[in-house]
């Protein structure tokens, strides 16, 4: 499904700014960002590590999760890749409550792609 940021929920459009400032900030590959069950948001990066890589969405979940959040109302992620990697839908999938959202957006912030886990 495709959405321009304009047709997404503010709150969701706040996901998006928030994996963008991410992403820009550290010069990263990817941005990600996460709104738990209780309303609290995780922005967060891809890590490229020797001993541990992670796309930016698990650093984002990885996050929300130690800080104690049992599930995810809503994600997006900022990359220019063409698509959803697998690990994040899975993630995504494991820990999104009914009717949550997972964004795909271009390094412009335009919601290209909208995921309901």
């Amino acid at each position: 499904m495709a959405d321009s940021i304009a047709s997404i929920t503010d709150e969701d459009a706040k996901l998006v700014t928030l994996a963008r400032s991410s992403r820009a900030r550290t010069g990263a590959v990817e941005g990600a960002a996460v709104r738990d069950d209780t309303g609290r948001t995780y922005a967060a990066t891809t890590v490229a590590l020797t001993s541990l890589e992670l796309t930016a969405l698990q650093s984002a979940v990885a996050a929300a999760v130690a800080s104690g959040a049992r599930g995810i109302e809503a994600a997006a992620v900022v990359t220019s890749a063409g698509e959803l990697v697998e690990a994040d839908l899975a993630v995504a999938a494991e820990l999104g409550t009914d009717g949550a959202l997972l964004h795909r957006a271009d390094l412009a912030g335009v919601v290209v792609e909208s995921v309901g886990l």
